[in-house]
């Protein structure tokens, strides 16, 4: 047996490795990371590297400042409001792949690939009263955590979600809502913990959010406030770095396989892309607010001057 083992180490030492770039909280060990790990690991029989440096809006940011030298094979975690800047760094290769989705949009991109979906929301205990649009959350006295729409793809959602509903009045939407903001954290995680440790009345996070209460800890005392004024879509894609090893191209079509696609519903706790849904029951927004990639690049800068512009008065 020891023959054996010593015999198996060299193929080991040399397999292949894939490198994925994505957000902290997908690599976590209560995220879809590890067991994606293992059954990508099982089927390649090569290794499976993930680096995590943030939030999802800081992936871009660091495969801007690295460019042709980034180590990482595959971005998994920009979304729809990051796409077209992301693919104007002229980085990403086409995926080559006519998938077959199951989105509340289509799916026409080329370059990126959804993996999951949900809609922004705000998260908060089932003993108060949640308000029923921004507006009455502005005249309420609720405490509020937030995400920075520089380096948290929810916090970017938050600002494009404002701009979808209220267009020119966001500025004065945001004047409402600053006193109610408690804090502004880098990423979910950090104002997510915020949130469950009492510091905040409600927390942006999704409409998902709630089932991870329910079905993980088996507690019902937390739902999202849903929106009259309809609510924001977040559709989260990867992509192949134009120079990535062929394992990209394996683990793109992996991404869309059931292995992968039924670890998210209750480790990333989003709608799968490729699948049906997991959360029958939970309360679904009456409207969805989208923009398109183009439309989000153009009002990117814009909807985060409004925002910055309300929270330092």
């Amino acid at each position: 047996m020891r023959h054996l083992l010593l015999a198996l180490l060299p193929c080991a030492a040399n397999a292949e490795t894939l490198t994925v770039m994505t957000y902290d909280s997908f690599v976590s060990e209560w995220g879809p990371g590890p067991a994606i790990e293992a059954a990508f690991e099982a089927e390649c029989g090569c290794d499976l590297r993930f680096i995590a440096p943030g939030d999802g809006a800081a992936l871009l940011a660091r495969l801007k400042l690295e460019g042709t030298r980034t180590e990482a094979d595959v971005v998994l975690g920009l979304d729809t409001n990051l796409m077209a800047e992301a693919k104007a760094t002229g980085l990403f290769a086409p995926h080559g792949q006519t998938p077959a989705l199951d989105l509340p949009v289509d799916w026409t991109d080329d370059t990126f690939l959804p993996f999951d979906w949900g809609w922004f929301a705000f998260v908060h205990r089932t003993d108060l009263a949640p308000p029923t649009d921004f507006e009455e959350l502005a005249a309420s006295d609720l405490r509020v955590v937030i995400q920075d729409p520089r380096s948290s793809t929810p916090g970017l959602g938050l600002v494009m979600w404002v701009k979808a509903a209220y267009g020119d009045r966001a500025p004065e939407i945001w004047g409402g809502l600053a006193d109610n903001i408690l804090t502004v954290t880098p990423g979910w995680s950090e104002a997510y913990g915020l949130f469950t440790e009492g510091e905040a009345d409600m927390v942006l996070s999704y409409s998902t959010s709630p089932a991870y209460h329910l079905l993980a800890e088996g507690d019902d005392t937390k739902a999202a406030a849903i929106f009259t004024e309809g609510h924001y879509l977040q559709v989260e894609v990867a992509a192949k770095l134009a120079n990535a090893s062929p394992l990209a191209d394996r683990f793109m079509d992996f991404m869309l396989t059931p292995a992968f696609q039924q670890a998210i519903p209750e480790t990333n706790w989003m709608y799968p892309a490729a699948g049906p849904d997991p959360f029958g029951d939970l309360p679904k927004p009456g409207k969805t607010l989208t923009l398109t990639p183009d439309e989000a690049a153009s009002l990117r800068a814009e909807a985060i001057a409004e925002w910055q512009a309300a929270l330092s008065r």
